[in-house]
């Protein structure tokens, strides 16, 4: 028998099923994030190395120290957009707020300044921490206005496959674009190229996050006059198991994530030798997260959330340890795993994600407090802590193996982009499998948890199981 702490009462439960309209509406502010995140994801790495010019293993030191530094915000803007009040909602009106900011920070960051070396490394830090702040500025409000917007846990899962849709939608358009952008816009100069790309993103991410503001509506809040500091919301998530696996796990995935897309425009100008394929190849992988993140309701009417993650991330685990056997040659088998991988990745988003908003209620539920951008912004704390570790391996391991930017590269640093790309995310697909096996919030407690909160609502004593 589990209790919560403190009552419930007066606290806005809803299990209102969404319109299409707000549904589409809220996957366009990751179709908008997507512009910025894919372009880190698959681009900025290589782009340092080979077009801004700093050498393998400083990129990677920097992305691990500048992304620590964006982490440690995410918990301190989920905490502001939590004492957030206004009359549009806690974390709508970040939508438009961090509209300015996130443009001009796109544009600075893929700028290349004639400033030498040194001066260079600087603007690099410089700008890819404010690119970094202002991303997290506007993208954890809206990672967390998934929790408010219904309380139905089947709409919630349904509602983040449609935002990861949205997202690896957008993630397509940005990897098969971009290298395109990049050559027509700047006629020669790349950099140029680069500036202009980012700026025709900025303008386009602006419209899209307009229309997320307009078409969505936060419906639940806090116990009425909650008073809860800081400290007592990083306390509830430190007791709240469910979300310490799930903050474990999403760590752990995006190592696997990140080193298979950052490491594979490596691995096509490299190891393949067919660079003009990167674009095609990033796109097919977009398309089948996509596919992935559509079948996800469908896949959670006949396996429980729990489940579902086992298989596909054991899935993912073998397909990545077979990419590492396919000869350079076979671009037709390349091409067919890269898409049974992005498969069986496209539902681990919209499921995390849905999950993550389950362990909001379920802390509201054993505390009698709801922190609900803390609980996402932690959880993006936790995926950009993997990306920047994942980063930082990167970097470090090809460096190490003698990689150098725009040569023919000597057999161990093409021995270590096969492997960054293939057995070492296989390594860490199988490690999220033991991690996912420790979640306990299953579908009937989920009932069960929002049941005891909506029957609370107008009561004085403690919710109970």
């Amino acid at each position: 028998m589990e209790q919560s702490a403190t009552s419930v009462k007066n606290t806005s439960v809803t299990f209102d099923k969404l319109s299409f309209k707000e549904k589409v509406g809220y996957a366009l502010g990751d179709v908008a994030s997507n512009f910025y995140w894919r372009v880190f994801d698959v681009f900025l790495f290589i782009f340092y190395t080979d077009a801004f010019g700093i050498s393998a293993a400083a990129v990677g030191t920097m992305m691990l120290v500048t992304r620590i530094i964006d982490a440690v915000s995410d918990p301190l803007m989920g905490a502001l957009a939590d004492r957030t009040n206004t009359r549009f909602g806690k974390f709508r009106p970040y939508l438009i707020l961090g509209i300015i900011p996130i443009a001009a920070a796109g544009v600075l960051t893929f700028t290349v300044p004639d400033l030498g070396d040194d001066g260079k490394l600087i603007w690099a830090y410089g700008t890819y921490i404010f690119m970094m702040l202002a991303y997290t500025f506007i993208n954890v409000p809206y990672g967390a206005l998934l929790g408010v917007v219904t309380s139905n846990s089947q709409e919630r899962t349904t509602l983040t496959s449609f935002r990861f849709i949205g997202a690896f939608s957008g993630g397509t358009l940005v990897a098969y674009m971009t290298p395109e952008l990049v050559t027509y816009l700047g006629a020669g100069n790349e950099a140029l190229g680069w500036q202009l790309t980012m700026a025709c993103y900025g303008l386009i991410s602006a419209v899209l996050f307009c229309l997320t503001f307009f078409a969505t509506k936060e419906r639940i809040a806090p116990p009425a006059n909650q008073q809860t500091s800081i400290k007592q919301d990083i306390i509830d998530l430190t007791n709240n198991k469910p979300w310490l696996i799930l903050f474990s796990l999403a760590l752990i995935i995006m190592f696997t994530i990140t080193l298979r897309a950052s490491t594979g425009t490596f691995y096509f100008k490299y190891y393949v030798n067919r660079e003009d394929l990167i674009g095609t190849f990033t796109a097919v992988y977009m398309i089948s997260l996509a596919l992935g993140a559509a079948s996800t309701p469908l896949l959670t009417k006949y396996f429980d959330k729990r489940s579902l993650l086992i298989g596909l991330m054991t899935s993912v685990a073998i397909l990545s340890a077979a990419f590492y056997f396919i000869p350079a040659h076979n671009l037709t088998l390349m091409f067919v795993l890269q898409a049974l991988i992005g498969f069986c990745l496209g539902p681990k988003s919209p499921l995390v994600f849905s999950m993550y908003a389950d362990t909001a209620d379920y802390s509201q539920y054993k505390n009698g407090r709801r922190a609900t951008a803390m609980i996402f912004s932690a959880a993006a704390f936790s995926q950009k802590l993997g990306g920047a570790f994942a980063g930082a391996m990167i970097g470090w391991m090809l460096s190490s193996m003698g990689y150098v930017a725009n040569q023919q590269q000597s057999p161990d640093s093409l021995m270590g982009i096969l492997l960054l790309n293939t057995i070492i995310p296989a390594g860490f697909a199988l490690l999220a499998v033991w991690v996912v096996k420790h979640y306990s919030l299953d579908e009937q407690k989920m009932r069960q948890i929002n049941q005891s909160l909506y029957q609370a609502i107008d009561k004085s004593e403690p919710a109970s199981e």
